[in-house]
C-alpha cells in the first residue's frame, strides 16, 4: 500500500527534526548560496570589466557601470553577511552590532577591490609568460579557467581574514564547481601565482605560497592526517612553499610542518612528506618504464611473466 502525500510530508518533516540540515535556525535563515554565486560573480565583473558580463562595454560607460555595481553588490552583500554572522555570531559582538559589523566588512571588501586588482594582474603576468600557448593577456582572463579560481580566492580571502563564517567557503566552492580547482580561502598565496591547466589542483586552508610560484595540474597541498578530528582546527596543517617555486603534476606535498624551499622542483607524482633545502630537486626514483610490442606482451602473459 502506498503511502499518502500527508504520511510522507509528516516522516520528511520529522526527520528535519530529528537530523537537521535544514536552512533556518531559531527563525534566522542562512546565506544563500544562489545568491552568494550571484555576487561573486558581479565581483568579477568588477575586478575584469567587460570580461565576465553579457554585455559590451564603452570605456564612457565605465564609471557609471562601476558604480551602479558597486552599490547592487554593496547591498546583496551586506545582507548574506548579516545572515552568516547571525549564524555564526564573533563572540565580540554583541547581536545589535551585528548589521553595522556586516556593513563595515562590506565596505572593507570593496575598498580592497584595487588591491586585489593589482594581484590578480601579477597572476595575469604568471600565466602568459608562464604558458606558451597563450596569445594574450586577455586570453588568459577570457579562457583560463585558473584565472577565476584564483579571483574567487583572493576576494573570499579577504572576507576569511575578516571572520566571516559561511560566505567564503561558499565563494571558493562556487569557483571549484566551475573550474575543478580547489583554493580553500584561508590559503595565504602570494604574487604571480599560477597553475596552468588547474583541473584537480587542491590547497589546503593553512598553506602558505610564496611569490612567483608555478604548479600544475592535480598537486595536492594537503594535511598528514585528519584523524584528530576538531582538535586539528586553528592548526598549520598544510604545506609553506616558498618563492620561485614549480610544482609538476600529480605531485602531493603533505604537511603543516613541510616547507619547500625557495627555487626548488618538485618533479610530478612525487609524494612528499618533509621539508626540502632551497634549490632542490625532487624526483620520484626508481621508475621502471617498460615497452613491448603486442606480440611480446603476449607472449609474456603467456608464460606468466607479467
Amino acid at each position: 500500500m502506498k503511502d499518502s502525500l500527508t504520511q510522507l510530508t509528516d516522516r520528511l518533516v520529522s526527520s528535519y527534526a530529528r537530523l537537521g540540515g535544514i536552512n533556518h535556525v531559531d527563525g534566522q535563515n542562512l546565506p544563500s548560496q544562489r545568491a552568494v554565486a550571484a555576487i561573486t560573480q558581479d565581483l568579477l565583473r568588477l575586478l575584469f570589466p567587460g570580461f565576465f558580463g553579457d554585455a559590451g562595454l564603452h570605456f564612457s560607460e565605465v564609471k557609471d557601470e562601476t558604480a551602479a555595481l558597486l552599490a547592487s553588490v554593496r547591498a546583496s552583500l551586506e545582507e548574506e553577511i548579516r545572515r552568516s554572522l547571525e549564524y555564526n555570531p564573533p563572540p565580540s559582538l554583541a547581536k545589535q552590532d551585528l548589521p553595522a559589523f556586516a556593513q563595515q566588512v562590506t565596505l572593507e571588501l570593496l575598498a580592497a577591490l584595487p588591491r586585489v586588482r593589482a594581484l590578480l594582474s601579477t597572476d595575469t603576468e604568471a600565466a602568459y609568460h608562464g604558458d606558451p600557448a597563450a596569445l594574450s593577456r586577455e586570453e588568459v582572463i577570457l579562457a583560463y579557467p585558473f584565472m577565476e579560481a584564483i579571483a574567487v580566492q583572493r576576494l573570499a580571502h579577504e572576507l576569511y581574514q575578516r571572520d566571516v563564517p559561511l560566505i567564503p567557503r561558499i565563494m571558493t566552492e562556487y569557483a571549484h564547481r566551475r573550474t575543478g580547482m580547489d583554493l580553500h580561502p584561508g590559503a595565504k598565496i602570494g604574487t604571480h601565482f599560477f597553475v596552468d591547466h588547474c583541473t584537480g589542483t587542491v590547497v589546503g586552508e593553512t598553506a602558505v605560497i610564496g611569490n612567483h610560484v608555478k604548479m600544475y595540474q592535480g598537486v595536492g597541498l594537503v594535511a598528514r592526517s585528519l584523524s584528530a578530528g576538531r582538535r586539528l582546527r586553528g592548526t598549520k596543517r598544510h604545506p609553506t612553499v616558498e618563492d620561485r617555486v614549480t610544482i609538476y603534476a600529480g605531485a602531493t606535498i603533505v604537511g603543516g610542518d613541510t616547507v619547500i624551499g625557495a627555487g626548488s622542483t618538485i618533479g610530478a607524482n612525487v609524494f612528499l612528506i618533509h621539508s626540502v633545502p632551497a634549490n632542490s630537486l625532487v624526483l620520484v626514483e626508481n621508475v621502471r618504464v617498460k615497452v613491448l610490442t603486442k606480440k611480446d606482451r603476449a607472449k609474456e602473459q603467456s608464460q606468466g611473466r607479467i
